[in-house]
């Protein structure tokens, strides 16, 4: 039979006039465009590496749920410790990794030291992660009972674990924040993206986030980087908690890092559709309704509607 496809020329190089093409590349990698951290080739961390150590985790954390279905009492922990060991060792290099790319310009000057030291760090912050394991469990629990106990159509636990976009947004978050927290941020975003990519649902890394916190539906909810929420808040899809402005220095330059994003205190419930903008602070057992545009603080038990917001 014969190929539908033409026969390459024997030197394809050539038929595209490549060499030119290829040079300029170079030049622009090397001197016009350079884009490299610190200057260096360095070697990235991997997606594909990091959705196989969260689906490790995941199993680790809920061995029947994300793990083996079929796993007995004997042989349950000997399952989430090989899963633990092998997890934990791709875990610390991806870590190092990151690692890579989280120094400031001119902090590291490629030496064999510095790779030494910078694979014991990562080492540190993979044991300290693993330790954390336990407290994530718990906090992710917690996230699953206030999805069962506020959505009448739920009808499992089961259900809620493998079919609800918001539990998978919010165990991704929890490993990520903690990466985050102990030193690891490049790996921690990465982490946060592979569940939007999965979910419609971006949460940073760095917000803080209290126990017994449920996204209903989900698609499209945004939590910035600065938002703090407490314990047993809801919120439904299309939320976002961002940020009203951002501050410059003199030069021009935005300022990383300042409080830029709300704070949602216990017991509040957020429409479909709501934005929540700045450094403001939603008091404790507020409803702030669907499709509000919301730039200022309401004490507590406050009730917003979008009538309310025209009213004004």
């Amino acid at each position: 039979m014969h190929s539908i496809y033409p026969a390459a020329p024997a030197d394809d190089t050539a038929q595209w006039n490549l060499g030119p093409v290829i040079q300029a590349l170079r030049s622009s990698r090397e001197d016009k465009h350079k884009i490299r951290h610190n200057g260096r080739v360095r070697e990235l961390p991997s997606r594909e590496a990091l959705t196989s150590i969260v689906n490790g985790l995941s199993a680790a954390l809920f061995p029947t749920h994300y793990g083996r279905p079929n796993l007995t009492d004997e042989s349950i922990d000997y399952f989430v410790g090989d899963t633990l060991n092998t997890t934990l060792n791709r875990l610390s290099e991806q870590v190092r990794r990151g690692l890579l790319f989280s120094a400031p310009a001119g902090d590291d000057d490629g030496g064999a030291g510095d790779d030494a030291a910078l694979a014991q760090r990562a080492r540190d912050i993979t044991r300290a992660f693993a330790a954390s394991l336990p407290d994530i469990r718990a906090l992710l629990v917690s996230d699953v009972q206030a999805a069962y106990a506020g959505d009448p159509a739920a009808t499992s636990v089961a259900e809620i674990m493998l079919c609800y976009p918001g539990t998978i947004a919010i165990l991704y978050h929890r490993l990520a924040h903690q990466l985050h927290a102990l030193g690891a941020p490049f790996l921690a975003r990465l982490v946060a993206d592979i569940a939007h990519t999965l979910t419609g649902i971006d949460i940073h890394p760095g917000a803080r986030i209290g126990a017994s916190f449920f996204i209903d539906h989900g698609t499209g909810v945004v939590i910035g980087e600065t938002a703090i929420i407490g314990q047993r808040v809801r919120l439904y899809q299309a939320v976002t908690l961002g940020a009203k402005r951002f501050p410059a220095d003199a030069s021009g330059a935005l300022i990383k890092g300042t409080p830029r994003h709300p704070i949602v205190e216990d017991d509040v419930v957020i429409y479909a559709g709501a934005t929540v903008l700045g450094r403001i602070t939603i008091g404790a057992g507020s409803t702030i309704g669907g499709n509000v545009w919301l730039t200022q603080s309401v004490p507590a038990n406050s009730n917003v509607s979008q009538a309310q917001m025209r009213n004004d």
